[in-house]
Protein backbone atom coordinates (compact mmCIF):
# COMPACT_ATOMS: atom_id res chain seq x y z
CA UNK A 1 0.00 0.00 0.00
CA UNK A 2 1.34 3.88 -0.94
CA UNK A 3 -0.29 6.61 0.18
CA UNK A 4 -0.58 9.11 -2.77
CA UNK A 5 -1.53 12.47 -1.04
CA UNK A 6 -1.82 13.34 2.68
CA UNK A 7 -2.69 16.28 4.91
CA UNK A 8 -6.94 16.86 3.28
CA UNK A 9 -8.54 18.13 5.99
CA UNK A 10 -11.23 15.99 8.37
CA UNK A 11 -13.94 16.61 10.38
CA UNK A 12 -17.52 15.30 11.31
CA UNK A 13 -18.55 15.89 8.41
CA UNK A 14 -18.12 17.30 4.96
CA UNK A 15 -15.60 15.10 3.52
CA UNK A 16 -15.83 15.08 -0.10
CA UNK A 17 -14.48 12.05 -1.08
CA UNK A 18 -15.49 11.29 -5.03
CA UNK A 19 -12.11 9.53 -6.58
CA UNK A 20 -12.33 9.17 -10.17
CA UNK A 21 -10.23 8.53 -13.06
CA UNK A 22 -10.67 11.09 -15.91
CA UNK A 23 -10.31 11.14 -19.39
CA UNK A 24 -6.60 12.69 -19.48
CA UNK A 25 -5.64 9.29 -17.12
CA UNK A 26 -5.59 11.85 -14.19
CA UNK A 27 -6.84 11.16 -10.88
CA UNK A 28 -9.39 13.63 -9.71
CA UNK A 29 -10.70 13.71 -5.96
CA UNK A 30 -13.13 15.63 -4.12
CA UNK A 31 -12.47 17.44 -0.76
CA UNK A 32 -15.19 18.88 1.70
CA UNK A 33 -14.64 22.14 4.05
CA UNK A 34 -14.49 19.90 7.12
CA UNK A 35 -17.04 22.13 8.52
CA UNK A 36 -14.47 24.81 8.29
CA UNK A 37 -15.89 26.80 5.64
CA UNK A 38 -13.06 29.62 5.39
CA UNK A 39 -10.38 26.78 3.95
CA UNK A 40 -12.38 26.63 0.79
CA UNK A 41 -11.18 29.94 -0.21
CA UNK A 42 -7.31 28.89 0.94
CA UNK A 43 -5.54 27.73 -2.17
CA UNK A 44 -2.80 26.58 0.38
CA UNK A 45 -5.48 24.15 1.77
CA UNK A 46 -6.87 21.27 0.29
CA UNK A 47 -10.04 21.20 2.09
CA UNK A 48 -13.10 22.46 -0.38
CA UNK A 49 -11.40 21.51 -3.47
CA UNK A 50 -11.32 19.09 -6.22
CA UNK A 51 -7.49 17.93 -6.40
CA UNK A 52 -6.29 16.76 -9.60
CA UNK A 53 -3.39 14.03 -9.61
CA UNK A 54 -0.87 11.64 -11.73
CA UNK A 55 -1.57 8.75 -11.09
CA UNK A 56 1.74 7.97 -9.72
CA UNK A 57 0.90 11.21 -6.66
CA UNK A 58 3.04 13.65 -8.14
CA UNK A 59 1.60 17.41 -9.20
CA UNK A 60 0.68 17.03 -12.94
CA UNK A 61 2.63 19.78 -14.51
CA UNK A 62 -0.67 21.51 -16.34
CA UNK A 63 -2.32 21.66 -12.96
CA UNK A 64 -3.48 25.90 -12.79
CA UNK A 65 -1.85 26.88 -9.31
CA UNK A 66 1.79 25.99 -9.24
CA UNK A 67 3.01 22.59 -7.80
CA UNK A 68 -0.01 22.20 -6.28
CA UNK A 69 -2.86 19.43 -6.58
CA UNK A 70 -5.93 22.13 -6.73
CA UNK A 71 -7.62 22.21 -9.87
CA UNK A 72 -10.55 24.28 -8.37
CA UNK A 73 -11.42 25.56 -5.13
CA UNK A 74 -14.59 27.15 -3.67
CA UNK A 75 -16.45 24.22 -2.79
CA UNK A 76 -18.54 23.27 0.44
CA UNK A 77 -18.93 19.48 -0.24
CA UNK A 78 -18.16 18.23 -3.86
CA UNK A 79 -19.63 15.09 -4.46
CA UNK A 80 -20.42 13.66 -7.76
CA UNK A 81 -17.74 13.87 -10.74
CA UNK A 82 -18.38 13.17 -14.47
CA UNK A 83 -17.29 14.21 -17.93
CA UNK A 84 -18.98 14.66 -21.05
CA UNK A 85 -17.35 12.96 -24.95
CA UNK A 86 -15.02 16.85 -24.95
CA UNK A 87 -13.56 16.01 -21.50
CA UNK A 88 -15.86 18.51 -20.13
CA UNK A 89 -15.82 17.81 -16.33
CA UNK A 90 -18.86 18.53 -14.12
CA UNK A 91 -19.39 18.19 -10.40
CA UNK A 92 -22.79 17.30 -7.78
CA UNK A 93 -22.09 19.26 -4.44
CA UNK A 94 -23.55 19.72 -1.09
CA UNK A 95 -25.10 23.31 -0.37
CA UNK A 96 -25.93 24.84 2.77
CA UNK A 97 -29.47 24.51 4.00
CA UNK A 98 -30.59 23.47 0.69
CA UNK A 99 -28.96 25.70 -2.60
CA UNK A 100 -27.18 22.31 -3.67
CA UNK A 101 -25.42 22.77 -7.25
CA UNK A 102 -24.14 21.17 -10.21
CA UNK A 103 -21.35 22.71 -11.58
CA UNK A 104 -19.34 22.93 -14.84
CA UNK A 105 -15.79 22.63 -13.68
CA UNK A 106 -13.06 24.43 -15.33
CA UNK A 107 -8.88 24.59 -13.92
CA UNK A 108 -8.44 27.39 -11.60
CA UNK A 109 -12.10 29.25 -11.01
CA UNK A 110 -13.26 29.92 -8.08
CA UNK A 111 -16.56 28.18 -7.10
CA UNK A 112 -17.55 30.74 -4.49
CA UNK A 113 -18.31 29.12 -0.86
CA UNK A 114 -18.57 30.22 1.37
CA UNK A 115 -18.98 33.72 0.14
CA UNK A 116 -21.84 33.49 -2.41
CA UNK A 117 -24.07 30.48 -2.90
CA UNK A 118 -27.47 29.93 -5.34
CA UNK A 119 -28.22 32.95 -7.52
CA UNK A 120 -25.35 35.26 -5.58
CA UNK A 121 -22.75 36.82 -7.39
CA UNK A 122 -19.26 37.95 -6.97
CA UNK A 123 -16.20 38.83 -9.12
CA UNK A 124 -14.65 36.09 -10.26
CA UNK A 125 -16.22 33.81 -8.54
CA UNK A 126 -18.30 30.62 -10.87
CA UNK A 127 -21.97 30.43 -10.37
CA UNK A 128 -23.88 26.85 -10.36
CA UNK A 129 -25.77 25.71 -13.82
CA UNK A 130 -28.23 24.81 -11.42
CA UNK A 131 -29.27 24.44 -7.65
CA UNK A 132 -31.62 23.57 -5.98
CA UNK A 133 -33.06 26.41 -4.08
CA UNK A 134 -34.97 26.09 -0.84
CA UNK A 135 -35.16 22.44 -1.51
CA UNK A 136 -32.61 19.82 -0.51
CA UNK A 137 -31.48 16.97 -3.32
CA UNK A 138 -28.32 16.03 -0.87
CA UNK A 139 -26.92 14.55 -4.88
CA UNK A 140 -24.09 12.03 -4.52
CA UNK A 141 -22.77 10.31 -7.78
CA UNK A 142 -22.97 11.36 -11.18
CA UNK A 143 -22.44 10.05 -14.31
CA UNK A 144 -22.83 11.46 -17.76
CA UNK A 145 -24.59 10.20 -21.33
CA UNK A 146 -25.84 11.68 -24.64
CA UNK A 147 -26.07 15.35 -22.95
CA UNK A 148 -27.41 14.64 -19.94
CA UNK A 149 -26.19 14.65 -16.42
CA UNK A 150 -27.47 11.81 -14.33
CA UNK A 151 -27.38 12.22 -10.81
CA UNK A 152 -28.13 10.20 -7.38
CA UNK A 153 -29.90 12.30 -4.75
CA UNK A 154 -30.12 11.07 -0.92
CA UNK A 155 -32.72 13.16 0.81
CA UNK A 156 -34.42 13.94 -2.67
CA UNK A 157 -35.12 10.03 -2.88
CA UNK A 158 -34.76 10.09 -6.61
CA UNK A 159 -32.61 9.72 -9.58
CA UNK A 160 -32.05 12.88 -11.39
CA UNK A 161 -31.38 14.04 -14.83
CA UNK A 162 -30.21 17.06 -16.13
CA UNK A 163 -30.07 18.36 -19.88
CA UNK A 164 -26.92 20.40 -20.03
CA UNK A 165 -28.01 22.22 -23.54
CA UNK A 166 -31.79 22.83 -22.70
CA UNK A 167 -31.27 23.38 -18.57
CA UNK A 168 -34.35 20.58 -18.14
CA UNK A 169 -34.24 18.65 -14.94
CA UNK A 170 -36.25 15.64 -14.19
CA UNK A 171 -36.86 12.90 -11.54
CA UNK A 172 -36.16 9.70 -13.76
CA UNK A 173 -36.39 7.58 -10.99
CA UNK A 174 -38.62 7.44 -7.50
CA UNK A 175 -39.74 5.31 -4.51
CA UNK A 176 -36.22 3.41 -4.13
CA UNK A 177 -35.44 5.78 -1.11
CA UNK A 178 -31.81 7.29 -1.09
CA UNK A 179 -29.93 6.84 -4.23
CA UNK A 180 -26.23 7.51 -3.40
CA UNK A 181 -24.40 6.30 -6.80
CA UNK A 182 -25.09 6.10 -10.74
CA UNK A 183 -23.80 4.47 -13.60
CA UNK A 184 -24.08 4.54 -17.31
CA UNK A 185 -23.24 2.74 -20.07
CA UNK A 186 -24.53 2.47 -24.20
CA UNK A 187 -27.45 0.54 -22.70
CA UNK A 188 -28.14 0.51 -19.22
CA UNK A 189 -28.41 3.12 -16.53
CA UNK A 190 -26.79 0.98 -12.67
CA UNK A 191 -27.81 3.13 -9.26
CA UNK A 192 -27.28 2.17 -5.91
CA UNK A 193 -29.90 2.74 -2.64
CA UNK A 194 -28.49 3.93 0.28
CA UNK A 195 -31.33 3.15 2.80
CA UNK A 196 -28.55 1.84 5.65
CA UNK A 197 -26.71 4.64 5.85
CA UNK A 198 -28.51 5.45 9.24
CA UNK A 199 -30.78 7.88 7.35
CA UNK A 200 -33.11 6.30 5.44
CA UNK A 201 -35.86 3.67 6.04
CA UNK A 202 -34.47 0.26 5.10
CA UNK A 203 -36.84 -2.53 4.13
CA UNK A 204 -35.34 -6.00 4.71
CA UNK A 205 -33.58 -6.33 1.52
CA UNK A 206 -32.00 -2.90 1.42
CA UNK A 207 -30.06 -2.40 -0.23
CA UNK A 208 -30.06 -2.46 -3.84
CA UNK A 209 -28.06 -2.17 -7.41
CA UNK A 210 -30.55 -1.34 -9.88
CA UNK A 211 -30.08 -2.10 -13.93
CA UNK A 212 -32.84 -0.88 -16.14
CA UNK A 213 -32.60 -0.41 -19.57
CA UNK A 214 -31.87 3.15 -20.75
CA UNK A 215 -34.73 2.83 -23.37
CA UNK A 216 -37.42 2.18 -20.40
CA UNK A 217 -37.07 6.03 -18.71
CA UNK A 218 -39.13 7.06 -21.84
CA UNK A 219 -36.78 10.23 -22.14
CA UNK A 220 -37.09 12.59 -24.54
Amino acid sequence: METLIDGIPSGDFHHGGRIKIGPDDKLYSTTGDARKSEIAQDIESLGGKILRLNLDGTIPKDNPFGNSYVYSYGHRNPQGLAWDEAGQLYESEHGDSAHDELNKIDPGKNYGWPEIQGDEQKPDMVKPLIHSGEKTWAPSGMAYFDGKLYFAALRGEALKSYDVKSGKLTNIITGSGRIRDVFVDEEFIYFISNNTDGRGNPDEKDDKLYRLPLSRLNMP
